[in-house]
């Protein structure tokens, strides 16, 4: 959905996630959600009764569907569906990131698990699901690539989890070299993960 489409509840939504990936969860204010979403501060209290950790919880829920949902369209671009095909584009998308925009956002889902899931409650909650949403189109496409359903549901929190790793290693040395070096590493052992065709 473009930004001109969202309504304000949205573009809040979205602004939060927006922030919490550059900013993190403590550093992200109410105030400023409204006014990166061109939105009225009072409209904040209107959609979001539950306030500041309920706007979090579903930033974080919004970004764990936006994940998952970009498996789809990673398989989609695959001239060869593989899965160290599937690991490069989810790994593209954040060097392609870093190298245009520089190393000023990660995951907000990250973000809000470092700040929030200690805590328990909903954010933590809010975080788990997330990380669920992404991983299970990730399993599935593994399954659809032939890996078996076991090995697929290992494989998609390995591939999260390694991709995680990256992107804070990423961000704290300034380049991508991380998100190569995982992606060189990894790639294999995906692959080999497919029973070879008798």
């Amino acid at each position: 959905m473009s930004e001109a489409r969202r309504g304000p509840r949205e573009r809040m939504v979205f602004s939060a996630a927006q922030l919490i990936r550059r900013d993190g969860v403590a550093a992200t204010g109410m105030r400023a959600v409204a006014t990166h979403a061109g939105a009225p501060r009072g409209s904040l209290q209107h959609y979001f009764p539950g306030g500041k950790e309920q706007l979090v919880n579903e930033a974080v829920g919004w970004a764990g569907r936006y994940a998952g949902n970009r498996i789809a369209h990673f398989v989609a671009s695959l001239d060869e569906p593989r899965p160290s095909g599937l690991f490069a584009a989810m790994v593209a998308q954040w060097t392609d990131e870093y190298e245009a925009d520089g190393f000023a956002g990660g995951c907000p889902v990250a973000a809000a698990t470092v700040e929030c899931a200690s805590a328990g409650g909903s954010t933590h909650e809010a975080v788990a699901a997330a990380f669920t949403t992404w991983r299970s189109p990730l399993a599935e496409a593994l399954t659809g690539m032939g890996v078996p359903a076991p090995r697929a549901e290992a494989l998609a929190t390995l591939m999260i989890s390694t991709l995680e790793g990256a992107l804070l290693l990423a961000r704290a040395e300034k380049d991508v070299r991380p998100l190569r070096t995982v992606l060189a590493e990894l790639g294999p052992l995906l692959d080999a993960a497919v029973p070879p065709v008798s």
